[in-house]
């Protein structure tokens, strides 16, 4: 089985994250994807004191139509940080037989070389970067860390970067991945409307609750 893992904040989950998945699902012939809200990011803090419970539910509402995509609070039950690595790790051991992707946004993939163990991450599954166009999403080949270079090859077969692990690195550049948490909770704020980049159970969810309201 193919199984994509899909970690972030999710504060909120919102549009440019469903497409995500589902443009890894179609492209990479994904059987499944895992949600993974963070408990205890280690690279940022959680914006407006959202609790992880809010967070899951939110994810949970928007994925509830998608039976391919499963909201995992994995990360909830480790303590300390939410490392990608351990996470990674974990799942490995979880399910053995699964070929996993890791899925993670191209303004991350920049900063990889600050993530704890991050070499690792490429021997424990494949990678999914996935963007909007813009400065670097010409040849984002280019931003691979320049000790880790040497680790990779492209693959004619495939047309794609192979790890020496055997794992692929992927990159999905797409207009409607242009979306952002912080955009969305700014507009909250505001009272301006976020239909157009939220789904509706989450929209209910954060008025019911009064979440990002200053």
């Amino acid at each position: 089985m193919k199984t994509g893992i899909l970690g972030g904040t999710f504060n909120p989950i919102h549009k440019a994250h469903l497409a995500i998945a589902e443009v890894s699902m179609r492209r990479c012939g994904l059987d499944r994807i895992l949600f993974l809200p963070a408990a205890i990011p280690p690279h940022k803090e959680i914006a407006a004191n959202v609790s992880f419970t809010h967070r899951m539910t939110m994810v949970a509402l928007a994925t509830a139509d998608t039976p391919e995509f499963i909201c995992s609070d994995l990360e909830a039950k480790r303590q300390g940080a939410s490392f990608s690595v351990d996470t990674l790790a974990q799942l490995r051991d979880l399910y053995p037989g699964d070929e996993l992707y890791f899925i993670i946004g191209l303004d991350s993939f920049r900063d990889i070389t600050t993530w704890k163990n991050y070499q690792r991450l490429f021997e424990l599954s494949n990678i999914i970067v996935a963007g909007r166009p813009g400065p670097g999403a010409e040849a984002p080949e280019k931003l691979l860390p320049v000790a880790i270079k040497d680790d990779f090859c492209y693959d004619e077969r495939s047309l794609k970067l192979r790890h020496k692990s055997g794992h692929q690195l992927i990159f999905i550049i797409e207009t409607k991945f242009d979306i952002s948490s912080t955009g969305v909770r700014k507009k909250v704020a505001e009272g301006l409307p976020i239909e157009a980049e939220v789904p509706t159970a989450v929209i209910d969810y954060i008025e019911q609750n009064n979440l990002y309201r200053e």
